[in-house]
């Protein structure tokens, strides 16, 4: 049987450590927004009817005018950023390709059950930028090989860094819905690139790969500009607050708007602290020292103060 990765999210495990209800516990071990997006009322047909084209098509022009997506490359949409990762390395001819690290574990463990060779100076590179965990942004300098993924789950509390406009034969960039619209039970991701490689990439995927609510919502969510601006502003606050929380525990390492890192003297003592209280932290297995914290719901701010 294979190992599971290591992921944040797992409250199932934390409740069989430390005890009390799910109702008890504060997640802060993903990154996804605290604060969805109020998804509102959806229509009887996103719940009955097979997912349509007209509906795709909505989703797809929204996403292209948030992201602004550059024209001559096209946009598919799957169900979560996983299926997009899992997809990718069947795309192109078997080869080498490099993931630096640490980061997101999926790519790696993707391309690796594809039967790719993992190091660096390969056919092929995966970036995660902003990078998961330290935050990391890279530049337009890092599409150094003949095939790119460049994976901006976290990208959309930073949108004046996004590199879409890279995308095109060889350079795949891939979005997350769930994560800054809060919305990760949704299941919706999206795939930019040259249309060969979508078409490969939708065939992988299969007829209706989006639900109609996913379409519904993602492409009301998409279209709603407001909102995604003054979540920023919001998020950007929240994470400053994180931060004045956290200065007398440990040095801010890196993160994003989304999540933060930091170093503290001994990480799995962290954990267990905050865990005996039924908050749920995010540790590492390569590092004693990297604790990372997403940032509460506005419920969950006098508890996370009480317990640091």
């Amino acid at each position: 049987m294979q190992q599971a990765r290591d992921h944040g999210g797992g409250v199932d495990a934390a409740l069989a450590r430390w005890g009390g209800a799910r109702s008890d516990w504060i997640d802060l071990s993903t990154g996804i927004n605290p604060v969805p997006y109020p998804v509102g009322r959806v229509s009887d047909m996103a719940w009955t009817a097979l997912p349509d084209a007209g509906a795709e098509a909505r989703l797809i022009a929204a996403a292209r005018t948030f992201w602004r997506v550059p024209e001559g490359v096209e946009i598919v949409a799957a169900p979560g950023a996983s299926a997009i990762i899992a997809a990718l390395p069947g795309l192109w001819r078997l080869g080498r390709v490099d993931v630096p690290g640490p980061t997101y574990n999926e790519h790696e463990a993707a391309f690796r059950a594809g039967g790719w060779e993992i190091g660096p100076g390969g056919e092929a590179r995966v970036i995660v930028h902003p990078n998961n965990p330290d935050g990391r942004l890279w530049s337009a300098d890092a599409l150094t090989a003949p095939r790119m993924v460049i994976d901006e789950s976290f990208c959309d509390v930073a949108p004046g860094h996004s590199l879409v406009g890279a995308a095109g034969p060889g350079r795949i960039v891939l979005k997350s819905f769930g994560k800054f619209w809060g919305l990760a039970g949704l299941r919706l991701g999206f795939a930019i690139g040259a249309p060969e490689e979508m078409a490969r990439l939708r065939a992988r995927l299969g007829p209706w790969a989006v639900s109609g609510l996913a379409l519904e919502i993602g492409a009301r969510a998409l279209e709603d500009r407001a909102w995604a601006e003054a979540t920023r502003q919001r998020l950007a606050a929240d994470a400053a607050r994180l931060d004045g929380l956290m200065a007398a525990h440990g040095v801010l390492v890196g993160g994003t708007d989304l999540f933060r890192l930091y170093e503290v003297v001994d990480a799995a003592a962290f954990q267990d602290r905050l865990g005996r209280a039924h908050v749920l932290s995010r540790i590492f297995p390569y590092s004693d020292h990297w604790l990372r914290l997403g940032l509460p719901g506005p419920e969950g701010w006098a508890r996370l103060e009480a317990v640091l």
